[in-house]
């Protein structure tokens, strides 16, 4: 049963995405770690989100991340 549950566990967009919100306020790369990106999260996180550009660049590519996190999809 709880093997089961644990194939289930989904992403929320929205949760994402406020954490990308956040990450506007100064806490970069929340997102990237939620979406199971630990590595790049944490460069966003040092880096203020790559000056900020790299969070601008994020709300067009959150759906995809999120989408590769819950097929899988080996990520940095």
């Amino acid at each position: 049963m709880a093997h089961a549950l644990a194939q289930h566990r989904t992403r929320d967009t929205g949760i994402a995405y406020l954490l990308l919100i956040v990450g506007f306020l100064g806490l970069s790369g929340l997102h990237r770690i939620y979406a199971g990106r630990w590595l790049s999260g944490l460069i966003w996180f040092v880096t203020g989100g790559l000056c900020m550009v790299g969070n601008i660049v994020d709300i067009f590519l959150l759906p995809q991340m999120l989408e590769d996190a819950e097929a899988g999809k080996p990520v940095w």
